[in-house]
């Protein structure tokens, strides 16, 4: 693998691209789409880089983004990698206490913006980070405050600080120093319980990222369109943006994840990564759309299903050529079932979708892989520059979480824990020795906190060591699975499973309100009050069927016995989820004890609790 420094490599891109379309975004202003070259790409990295340094900004200087996704973070990216500073991401819906944490932990002295919510969080942030010198606002319609407007500027003005090339030579001078030893990020884990932990990014991992994802992805291809939804913000999604522009892919950016299905319709794209929870949203309407099909419609649907998992799952999986005659029935199932499934989705076009962040329920990964839709199932965390496996082109087992990266050691160690050692695993946290004495074995491999088994070269994960409980019967549950089968149900937004030290498994459900009105409205049940609409009887009942028969493959011990219906869900804003929309579990347990205490008062042979 040839070194390379991200400073000196996206010149050396936009050189070689021009023209070429580098990202497409809607406007602030007024929501149309505009489109950056390449070149241009290149040409405003190059000013920012510049700017930085007549802000005073030096090598191993921590600059923050606290924004939705826009195209002003990737430039700035490159432009702070020019001058061998460290990038500082924080999620655009962090409260303001995480904020003034992440600034002060980090020692960060410029901090970018988006819109008027993280401006106004910033600037109460400010008052308790003494370190912070500059608000830089991307927003140009963010109203600045009395007490942080000296230390504010748009980022337009940031930007023409920059115009004149009389700092040229000292940046230049910064990126051919910059090596691949070099600090590149801190990205803060959200965290389940207690602060977040700033894990540290080196550029020689974000070369063998790159270099590992190439060999593992080689059909991508500077033809393909690509959109960001996923926060930049997290790594998952920042790196994949990275292998993008590697690779001369255009990146469309989605400024609002509430867009998204829009966005999809519009564009078109051709590879995206995403997580589970979009592919269940997206099988739900497909699956309401296929259910509500007449008989003789229902019948060829189910035979298209059966051929296509033949065709995808039993043949091209197992790098087996189709039968002529099987392949010629796929055509017509594609043609008549799969084709118009794509369309309506609107990536009729796609070759290529990575998918990771949390559990995939087999029967969701089944149906779009038998359908033509190529999820690439994975496995990542921040401390290994995303990926640890992922499904292969062939070979891969639905149920695993995919085949090893290459240049990546994985094994099982104690209580089953998953553990790694490669170039694309972190030296460890920022400012935080005694947790780098922690995450590591005495051997150097780093302790995910996850558990697992290994088949060959096929990882299985079973759930978050700390999420894994025992029932006081000694049967110990692993909640994800659970919360993952129900949620991929239309009529379940949000599940959180109950049962450490208790003698039976119960559950908080949050319900699809949308889903669970129209059902009360066909089965004349009064759909007018939703505190009346989930305290209902009969909505338990129809609650009770659906649990039944999701779990009537689990063993006994996991199976849910008493559940407490509520309305409104859980948020980041309530502490209940962290920014990568996790459970916090404690959080929840203590909000709702009164519930889940009721629900441990008599026998669990009694289903429905009110």
């Amino acid at each position: 693998m040839a070194e390379f420094h991200f400073s000196r490599f996206i010149l050396a891109q936009a050189k070689k691209c021009g023209e070429k379309t580098a990202l497409r975004f809607k406007s602030l202003k007024n929501g149309e789409w505009q489109s950056k070259s390449w070149k241009s790409f290149g040409e405003e990295i190059k000013m920012v880089a510049r700017a930085l340094a007549k802000l005073g900004f030096k090598e191993e200087d921590k600059l923050g983004e606290f924004s939705q996704n826009v195209p002003e973070m990737l430039v700035t990216d490159f432009a702070m990698y020019a001058n061998r500073g460290v990038l500082v991401p924080i999620y655009a819906t962090s409260s303001v206490s995480q904020v003034a944490y992440i600034i002060n932990d980090s020692g960060l002295k410029i901090l970018l913006v988006g819109e008027q919510v993280q401006y106004d969080k910033a600037c109460e942030a400010q008052k308790d980070c003494p370190g912070l010198e500059w608000i830089v606002a991307i927003d140009p319609s963010i109203r600045f405050s009395e007490q942080c407007k000296d230390m504010s500027m748009y980022f337009t003005d940031f930007m023409n600080l920059g115009a004149s090339e009389e700092l040229e030579e000292l940046v230049e001078q910064r990126r051919q120093a910059a090596n691949e030893q070099d600090l590149a990020a801190i990205l803060y884990t959200s965290g389940t319980t207690g602060d977040p932990k700033g894990v540290m990014l080196i550029h020689e991992g974000y070369n063998w990222a790159m270099f590992n994802h190439e060999q593992r992805l080689p059909s991508l291809s500077d033809k393909d369109v690509s959109i960001a939804f996923l926060p930049l913000s997290h790594v998952f999604e920042r790196l994949w943006s990275y292998l993008c522009l590697y690779t001369g892919i255009e990146i469309v950016i989605n400024l609002r994840p509430a867009d998204i299905q829009q966005t999809v319709k519009e564009i078109k794209p051709t590879c995206m990564c995403s997580v589970p929870r979009f592919w269940e949203k997206v099988y739900i309407a497909v699956k309401e759309k296929l259910d509500s099909y007449p008989p003789l419609m229902l019948g060829i649907v189910a035979w298209a299903l059966a051929v296509g998992k033949k065709h995808n799952i039993d043949c091209l999986r197992q790098n087996i050529k189709p039968s002529a005659w099987l392949a010629l029935k796929y055509k017509v199932a594609d043609k008549l079932i799969f084709s118009k499934v794509k369309r309506t989705i609107g990536i009729e076009n796609g070759h290529l979708f990575p998918t990771a962040g949390a559990a995939l329920s087999d029967h969701i990964a089944l149906f779009f892989r038998s359908i033509g839709i190529p999820i690439t199932y994975g496995y990542g965390l921040t401390e290994s520059y995303a990926t640890v496996c992922c499904y292969d082109y062939t070979g891969y087992e639905i149920g695993s979480i995919g085949s090893i990266m290459p240049n990546l050691e994985v094994r099982i160690g104690e209580d089953n824990e998953i553990q790694l050692k490669g170039a694309t695993v972190t030296k460890g946290y920022y400012n935080k020795p005694e947790a780098n004495a922690a995450a590591f074995t005495e051997d150097g491999f780093f302790r995910t906190g996850d558990a697992g088994y290994l088949k060959g070269q096929h990882l299985y994960l079973t759930e978050r060591i700390k999420d894994l409980f025992k029932t006081s019967n000694g049967k110990y549950i692993a909640p994800q699975q659970i919360e993952t089968l129900l949620t991929s149900d239309m009529y379940f937004e949000q599940v959180a499973v109950i049962g450490d030290q208790r003698n039976y498994v119960t559950a908080i459900i949050v319900p699809n309100l949308v889903a669970l009105r129209k059902y009360a409205q066909e089965n004349n049940i009064p759909a007018d009050n939703d505190d009346a609409l989930v305290a209902d009887e009969r909505v338990y009942k129809f609650y009770e069927s659906r649990i039944a028969k999701h779990q009537a493959n689990m063993a006994n011990f996991e199976r849910i016995k008493k559940f407490t219906l509520i309305k409104k869900g859980f948020t980041i804003e309530a502490g209940e989820l962290t920014n990568t929309l996790k459970l916090r579990r404690a959080i929840i347990y203590q909000k709702y004890a009164a519930q889940i205490d009721a629900m441990y008062e008599s026998s669990p042979e009694t289903f429905v609790v009110k």
